[in-house]
């Protein structure tokens, strides 16, 4: 009583490029607050998920941590901005099972976002098959580009390609238009964002496919813009 696991999949179940995050949720209930972080504590301990990276770590130390769950009787003391500003995070990155791993380092690709006025530099794998410097230089960012031989597709010559999964929102151009560097071609929309793709050249469009509504794969041939 009082703990619960809501979740939207199962075994079998296909991610669209739209997905959002949160794929299941535990929820935890008590007659008191103390009760609600005790139970919350244990059922979080006793959670495991396998194969990938989840939150659940960090929930296990925010439920324990004195400022969240105070065991002297005061006030919490956590504040919109406790993570970024007080949370000790000393938590080991995610690393996949030893069975899983490879003689072959995977290809890492790095990029700086911007969360709450903050520049912060992540790496992701190469193998999502999401090359967000370049999309993200679309949006005024200033990626540092680190990618390694196995990065995801991009322009290349004549060949504008999709740098990720996604559906087309928005096409800005016709077949057979003149087009310059830096306009734009066309919007995916991936995990709720919207992605404009730029021209890397500047020539005529041709052999453009994608339609609003389409969706693309990684890699797919947007058009080519030939001189």
């Amino acid at each position: 009583p009082g703990v619960r696991l809501d979740a939207g999949v199962e075994s079998g179940s296909v991610i669209g490029p739209a997905w959002d995050s949160l794929l299941a949720k535990l929820i935890v209930t008590g007659a008191t607050r103390e009760q609600a972080l005790q139970r919350a504590a244990r059922a979080l301990a006793e959670f495991q998920v396998e194969g990938m990276a989840t939150a659940i770590p960090f929930h296990r130390a925010v439920v324990t941590d004195p400022a969240f769950a105070p065991t002297d009787g005061t006030p919490f003391t956590v504040h919109t901005r406790w993570i970024e500003t007080e949370f000790v995070n000393e938590i080991p990155p995610f690393s996949a099972p030893a069975a899983e791993e490879s003689d072959e380092e995977p290809g890492r690709e790095t990029v700086v976002v911007e969360v709450g006025g903050k520049r912060l530099e992540v790496s992701l794998p190469s193998s999502l098959g999401m090359t967000l410097a370049r999309t993200a230089a679309a949006g005024g960012a200033k990626p540092k580009r680190r990618a390694a031989k196995k990065s995801g597709p991009a322009a290349s010559g004549d060949t504008l390609a999709s740098p990720m999964q996604g559906t087309i929102v928005k096409v800005a151009v016709e077949e057979g238009q003149q087009v310059s560097e830096g306009d734009l071609i066309v919007v995916l929309e991936a995990m709720k964002m919207e992605q404009p793709l730029n021209a890397h050249r500047s020539g005529t469009v041709v052999g453009l496919t994608a339609e609003v509504g389409g969706s693309v794969t990684s890699g797919a041939t947007i058009c080519e813009i030939k001189d």
